[in-house]
């Protein structure tokens, strides 16, 4: 149930939902916890380590508060947001990407500022308020219930906060056929899934955007993402 920095250097697999090599049966065939947990133990590092293009372009501007991220993988937003001045609640479903994540944090000097927190989005959620709550690339190719994980999202962002939601719209171009039916949704589609009350949000981006995108055996294309960025007034 986590993804990171695939807008910026991509590993192998990173394009994918899970960025997972296995099949969708064995996918369904073991916990969620331990699908994503052997992906991470598949090399010493899946990510690049560096944020999110759409996360360091949308929170310009904004004043450091407290953040939750859902999702974090190894660490590479997190880390960012923290040596921004951020106060950052991380949470992955994956004890081994948190761990990863804490190695990183350590080694940036900013541990301090992160708190970690193990959650299957799906079961359980952190708790508090937040001047930002972000997901980046929240997919699964296991049952997840997105739609309901990012309405809770929103509920936790508190009064003058922002909400910033960044998704793969499809799959890489270059993909002759997916490997899964999973829904990838557009922007208009998570922004009205999220039913933000009407007058208590502010929409600030809801946009399509493509990124360069190379497969495992080289092939060139672009990857389909999106962006929904909502500011709650009340």
């Amino acid at each position: 149930m986590t993804a990171e920095s695939t807008e910026s250097t991509e590993p192998t697999g990173a394009t994918e939902p899970t960025g997972a090599t296995e099949s969708a049966e064995s996918a369904e065939s073991i916990t969620h916890e331990q699908m994503w947990d052997d992906r991470y133990n598949e090399s010493e590092r899946i990510w690049s380590g560096e944020p999110n293009a759409t996360l360091v372009q949308e929170t310009a501007g904004l004043t450091p508060g407290r953040v939750l991220e859902l999702g974090c993988g190894e660490g590479g937003d997190a880390v960012w947001l923290a040596s921004r001045g951020w106060r950052v609640t991380a949470t992955d479903i994956s004890g081994v990407a948190l761990g990863r994540t804490a190695e990183h944090a350590a080694g940036a000097g900013v541990a301090d500022r992160i708190v970690l927190e193990r959650h299957d989005l799906a079961e359980s959620f952190p708790d508090g308020s937040f001047d930002l709550v972000c997901a980046h690339f929240l997919h699964s190719y296991q049952d997840m219930p997105r739609e309901r994980i990012l309405r809770t999202a929103a509920a936790a962002v508190a009064p003058g906060g922002v909400l910033l939601i960044v998704g793969h719209s499809g799959f890489p171009s270059w993909m002759e056929e997916p490997p899964v039916d999973v829904r990838l949704p557009g922007a208009r589609e998570v922004l009205d899934s999220l039913a933000l009350p009407v007058g208590e949000w502010e929409v600030l981006v809801s946009a399509e955007h493509r990124v360069p995108s190379t497969g495992p055996e080289g092939q060139q294309g672009f990857h389909a993402n999106n962006t929904v960025k909502a500011r709650r007034l009340a």
